[in-house]
């Protein structure tokens, strides 16, 4: 079994480093050319993973184009074989790749962009529970909102970002955009998926900081005094409003930690 295993992990390597050669132990019928065969089999991986890739990352390949991307991606899949069964689970760490890929450093967003697509993919793939609905916030005793606290929904993802990424997503996320976008806006992201669509919100001055702090279960009291150091005109009632909206949360935790 060890040799086995060793044949598969070196079939493997090579099938996303080109430098490696054809393993020994690879033999084809009637003394047919093994080399060229695993190098067929080989490029049929590489372009699956890219295509992948592709699928889970299309805006970025629109801001790109589609040479820039599959010339990024492949060196992706050479640098980052699969570790994983589950093809949708490939690329997780495709946005640390890209905010080291030199020709990308034109693109400071690019990586932004890229996290919000993957956190949609994993939103979707999100265990389905009940959300929170503002009936319950409104049955809650007056007097202990202060100390309440939130259950987070499994679909929901906070992404901080120094550009404006929310609406470069939202620009390039189904089509090519017909104008350029033009704003150096940083802007803080919400992924959700309340029910069957996943929803991409950008948050307001403050929004990330205090759902952060509800996530980390900290109270109502602290989330918005976190949420004020950095907003000071921190709106309580619209944010809550649209953090029950979009089902950030799946209940209240009437003060217990």
């Amino acid at each position: 079994m060890s040799e086995h295993a060793d044949l598969v992990a070196r079939f493997a390597a090579g099938l996303t480093r080109p430098s490696l050669t054809t393993p020994n132990e690879v033999i084809a019928r009637n003394g047919k050319a093994v080399t060229s065969r695993y190098n067929v089999y080989r490029n049929n991986v590489t372009v699956s993973l890219m295509n992948a890739l592709a699928s889970v990352y299309p805006a970025t390949q629109r801001i790109t184009g589609t040479d820039f991307f599959r010339a990024m991606a492949r060196l992706y899949v050479r640098s980052s074989p699969p570790t994983s069964r589950i093809l949708s689970e490939y690329g997780l760490d495709f946005p640390d790749f890209i905010d080291r890929y030199e020709y990308a450093q034109d693109y400071p967003w690019l990586s932004g962009v890229a996290r919000i697509e993957r956190a949609w993919l994993d939103a979707w793939h999100a265990a389905d529970l009940p959300v929170l609905h503002a009936e319950a916030l409104a049955d809650t005793d007056p007097d202990l909102l202060p100390s309440v606290r939130f259950s987070p929904h499994p679909a929901t993802h906070i992404l901080r970002s120094g550009w404006p990424v929310t609406s470069i997503f939202s620009l390039y996320r189904d089509r090519e955009p017909d104008e350029n976008f033009c704003s150096n806006e940083a802007e803080d992201t919400l992924v959700t998926r309340p029910e069957t669509d996943v929803i991409v919100t950008r948050l307001p001055p403050g929004g990330a900081e205090f759902l952060e702090y509800l996530i980390q279960g900290r109270t109502l009291s602290e989330a918005v005094t976190g949420a004020m150091n950095k907003a000071p005109d921190f709106d309580l009632s619209a944010n809550l409003a649209g953090m029950i909206s979009a089902g950030a949360f799946t209940a209240i935790l009437n003060g217990e930690p």
